[in-house]
């Protein structure tokens, strides 16, 4: 069956409708269309005219026609409308008017240049233009770097190069600086808390560079759907910016599924989303249909493999051991070249199935995919929109099957459509004036440049001055002649990570063979879970067991094996206040906000049977804590209302009322799931009272916590009105966690406070 005929199907399947909350249909858009921008050099029409386009989408030839003005733009269409031609164009059209002119292309991820490389070295070779595009990050041979140096048209990087391997070197980058005309900003929206604070400042250290050489760059900014497009590329950049959020370009038909797994036991439990999504992606799969399925983690993305790749290897639907051969994994840790194999794979049709983590949810040409199936809530509406995008990037039918895991926040959005359908999509908060990050850019920007008395840096005069008189007591700056100067002997940008992730990755060695290779990578905080001794890593289906983490090596030691379970270990997380920045009563307990240490320290880990989720074992893992100093909201609960509860009576409803407020609060704050982290202590050793942590999951904190502590009264109030709503009896993932009577006990307790009389009147 095609796409249409198995969607039918399925709409009248008792079965399967059963479980879906909504079935939303959103109608095929023609498209809307412009005239070449006038004034287009012959050579660029003639290119786009071979590839059959008579004119542009209307987004288009409006971000094209502000940009070649001279004005900043921000361009926010859906996935596949052809948004790279909205900066390639302006771009292409300004070099062919002066050859000496630059542009500066930063994009996340280094797969995404190279993969923006391809298209635009096409555009140029098909305008037969005198234009050199290059991608220069940590890949590029040394041999060629002086080159692109010198004659590189377009430089193509990421933030961390810019920061750590061009602006320090600006002298080098004279051609560049001297002449750049346009700064292309792809994936604007995934520059969000720390990565995108980091990069405001180090845009702010562009701009110096670009002033002291002459050179005044447009912004050309385009992202995924976001609340506040224009305000976050104002923030980034600097600069007014304009919004072009009409997208001219057709879109086919997409149905949009909201589906939650059927209750399979009596105390409410519902079937694992694992499970659940095996079966709904492999209805497509066996029928031929090319499908992406995002799963919310590296573990849950290498189990799905291994199910999907078993399922269509049995014959199912007369399905050979060769297609099964044709689903493969997509995620952080793969080597750049496997990854790249799967691009193509998935481009050429050879790929009929992918398991991905939200890796694929940014742009990277990845052909035409029918369906997109989200195993769990992405925890943002906008990254459940932008993974559905991934299905349906031309025009026909497409389908988006969200299934929701049991989570309070999955079970909140599957059971009010009207919410996740109607609510906007969330902000990207930065907070580039954050004193670490600032304070730590701003030397980056002495050394690279001497500031003079009087320049502003982010704050106003009196205030950058006040940070370099600081940095000049720690001997770091020197004031003469009215500047301040560098003096240290260290090379400041590499001792800052842009990301909150350490910068050194765990290198993963495969040792079954005689000469042992290298298969993956993997970041610290991850490696501590995956990849501690007597793991089972698994790697596009194969199951390897790691012999030996060389924790100080940055190595880890493994060899294939063939086991029916796998492992999944737990992080164990200790929250210390360091000090208090704000404290008061409300609701008959004491909320406060102030500055944190955490410790996360992985402790044991447990043996999961393949397909029953059996635990079959377990075992302790000796490793290191990874320490980190953020900002928290943290509520305690007086003698008062203690006293009416039994002491483990006690320890359920505050471990209940954790699972809901890190579940829930991520839709009132509009923030990622990943952002903000809970952690209750029954006797808090700071507060000697029972106390519940939520923190930021930055270093640093990004404004989040200090929401919370605001929206403190909204925040309980929605997490009564979650436990009231839910149908199990003692407790269950979806409102307090499986927690023996949690349910009972975080109700009274959140009654107890909501009927305090300083409740605000709704």
């Amino acid at each position: 069956m095609n796409l249409p005929q198995l969607l039918d199907r399925l709409r009248t399947d008792p079965g399967f409708m059963a479980n879906v909350s909504r079935w939303e249909v959103l109608p095929a858009q023609p498209a809307r269309y412009a005239p070449f921008p006038e004034g287009l050099d012959p050579r660029l029409v003639a290119a786009l005219r071979a590839r059959g386009m008579e004119r542009l989408y209307s987004h288009q030839a409006e971000a094209a026609a502000a940009a070649l003005a001279g004005r900043s733009v921000v361009v926010v269409t859906p996935t596949a409308s052809g948004k790279t031609l909205c900066y390639n164009l302006p771009v292409v059209q300004r070099i062919l008017e002066r050859p000496a002119s630059r542009a500066l292309y930063l994009f996340p991820t280094k797969a995404l240049a190279q993969d923006q490389f391809a298209g635009l070295r096409e555009l140029v070779e098909a305008a037969g233009a005198p234009i050199e595009p290059y991608v220069y990050d940590g890949d590029t041979p040394d041999t060629l770097r002086p080159r692109i140096r010198q004659a590189g048209h377009v430089v193509m990087t990421n933030p961390d190069m810019l920061h750590t391997g061009i602006l320090p070197h600006h002298t080098r980058w004279v051609r560049l600086f001297e002449n750049l005309q346009f700064v292309v900003i792809d994936e604007l929206h995934t520059y969000r808390g720390v990565f995108g604070s980091h990069l405001a400042n180090v845009l702010r250290r562009l701009e110096r560079i670009c002033r002291f050489y002459g050179s005044n760059p447009v912004y050309i900014c385009t992202s995924a759907t976001i609340a506040n497009p224009k305000e976050l590329a104002e923030r980034l950049t600097g600069r007014p910016v304009e919004l072009v959020d009409q997208s001219g370009a057709p879109r086919g038909e997409k149905h949009f599924i909201l589906y939650n797994p059927p209750v399979v036991t009596r105390d409410g439990l519902r079937e694992p989303v694992l499970k659940a999504a095996r079966r709904v992606a492999g209805t497509f799969l066996q029928n031929g249909i090319q499908t992406i399925v995002f799963a919310r983690t590296r573990l849950a993305t290498e189990v799905l493999v291994t199910y999907l790749k078993e399922d269509l290897a049995r014959g199912k639907a007369g399905l050979t051991t060769r297609r099964a051969e044709r689903i493969r994994g997509y995620r952080g840790g793969y080597l750049p070249a496997q990854r790249r194999a799967i691009e193509q794979g998935l481009r050429s049709g050879e790929v009929l199935g992918v398991v991905s983590t939200n890796a694929l949810e940014l742009g990277i040409d990845i052909g035409q995919l029918e369906v997109a199936v989200m195993a769990g809530y992405p925890g943002a509406i906008a990254s459940a929109w932008q993974q559905a995008g991934r299905a349906g990037r031309r025009q026909g039918t497409s389908a988006a099957i969200l299934i929701a895991s049991s989570s309070p926040l999955d079970q909140y959005m599957v059971t009010h459509p009207d919410y996740f359908f109607g609510r906007a999509p969330e902000h990207g908060l930065v907070n580039p004036d954050n004193l670490f990050i600032l304070t730590s850019h701003l030397k980056c920007a002495a050394f690279e440049l001497p500031f003079a008395d009087g320049e502003a840096f982010g704050l106003d005069p009196a205030g950058t001055a006040e940070i370099l008189a600081y940095l000049e007591e720690e001997k770091i700056l020197h004031h003469a002649g009215g500047k301040w100067h560098w003096m240290n002997e260290n090379f400041p940008a590499e001792d800052i990570s842009l990301r909150s992730a350490a910068s050194e990755n765990f290198v993963i060695v495969d040792t079954t063979s005689p000469e042992p290779r290298v298969i993956g990578e993997m970041d610290r905080l991850a490696a501590m879970t995956m990849l501690h001794e007597n793991a089972i890593y698994i790697h596009e289906g194969q199951q390897y067991h790691v012999d030996r983490l060389a924790w100080e090596e940055r190595k880890a030691y493994v060899h294939a094996v063939d086991v029916d379970y796998y492992t999944d270990a737990h992080l164990a997380v200790t929250v210390r206040p360091l000090d208090v920045l704000k404290e008061r009563e409300e609701l008959g307990l004491t909320k406060a906000f102030g500055e944190v240490m955490t410790a996360a320290k992985a402790t044991i880990f447990k043996k999961i049977k393949l397909h029953t989720h059996e635990n079959v074992g377990w075992g302790e893992i000796h490793l290191p804590e990874d320490e980190m100093h953020t900002t928290a909201y943290w509520l305690t609960l007086p003698e008062a209302v203690t006293a009416r509860f039994e002491p483990d009576e006690l320890q359920s409803a505050l471990v209940g009322l954790a699972h809901l407020l890190e579940g829930l609060a991520p839709a009132y704050l509009l923030c990622d799931a990943r952002d903000l982290r809970a952690a209750p202590q029954i006797k808090s050793p700071y507060t000697d009272r029972p106390t519940l942590f939520l923190y930021d999951a930055y270093p640093g904190g990004i404004g989040l916590a200090e929401k919370a502590y605001d929206l403190h009264a909204l925040l309980l109030g929605a997490a009564l009105d979650r436990v009231q709503a839910c149908p199990c009896e003692s407790g269950c993932p979806s409102c307090v966690g499986p927690e023996s009577h949690g349910k009972q006990a975080t109700r009274r307790l959140l009654e107890l406070a909501l009927s305090h009389p300083e409740v605000p009147a709704s």
